[in-house]
């Protein structure tokens, strides 16, 4: 499956097994004790308590144990001109223990829903459209593995110019943009603004 923006020359894919090297472009930057895509996966005990490297090699298994038509994949990829340029966590709502547990995310009701988790945009390639590719390939492949619904946490920038970093939760006017409603202000924070739980229902794929 790929998703493909031609304005912006923006391809997605599935991070499958054969996609790791791209996949690890876009995070060797933060370095041994990033987070690489783990934070939500884990129960807080457990991310805390992991060593230098451990992020990467749990991306690592999580990317190479999913080969193309297997579901669902550990993320996203985005490729501008070939080049990986920007990653989305995105998976079953289930799969994110952090997630299922968090006091201030809440979870308002049993459906099997997906979610997304981060936007990550490699440095060179931002305001260019990849967020919001990835945005619409999320929920093209939710759709495509039967979610229900589909859910992103951004906060509302409010006409403000924020600081990239705080990018990776997403902003509302995207996800409005892409058909998502807002459902309630959660406790969560980011730049200091809370963060929404924002959801999109999906209607059945048709092949």
């Amino acid at each position: 499956m790929g998703a493909v923006n031609d304005a912006r020359e923006v391809h997605v894919v599935p991070a499958t097994a054969e996609r790791w090297a791209d996949v690890r472009v876009l995070f060797e930057g933060d370095g041994p004790r990033g987070c690489w895509c783990q934070y939500w996966r884990q129960s807080s005990g457990v991310y805390s308590s992991g060593g230098p490297g451990s992020g990467e090699r749990n991306l690592r298994a999580q990317v190479e144990a999913v080969a193309v038509g297997s579901e669902p994949a550990a993320g996203l990829l985005a490729y501008v001109g070939g080049e990986p340029a920007g990653w989305c966590g995105v998976g079953p709502r289930m799969g994110y223990e952090r997630l299922v547990r968090s006091k201030t995310i809440p979870t308002i009701d049993d459906r099997p829903v997906w979610s997304i988790v981060c936007f990550k945009v490699r440095v060179g390639f931002r305001r260019r459209g990849v967020a919001r590719a990835l945005l619409e390939a999320a929920v093209a492949e939710a759709r495509r593995h039967g979610a229900p619904a589909i859910e992103g946490y951004p906060i509302d920038p409010e006409g403000a110019r924020l600081d990239v970093g705080f990018s990776y939760v997403g902003f509302t006017p995207m996800f409005e943009a892409a058909g998502f409603e807002r459902v309630v202000e959660t406790d969560a924070r980011s730049a200091n603004r809370p963060r929404i739980l924002m959801r999109r229902e999906l209607e059945p794929s048709r092949g």
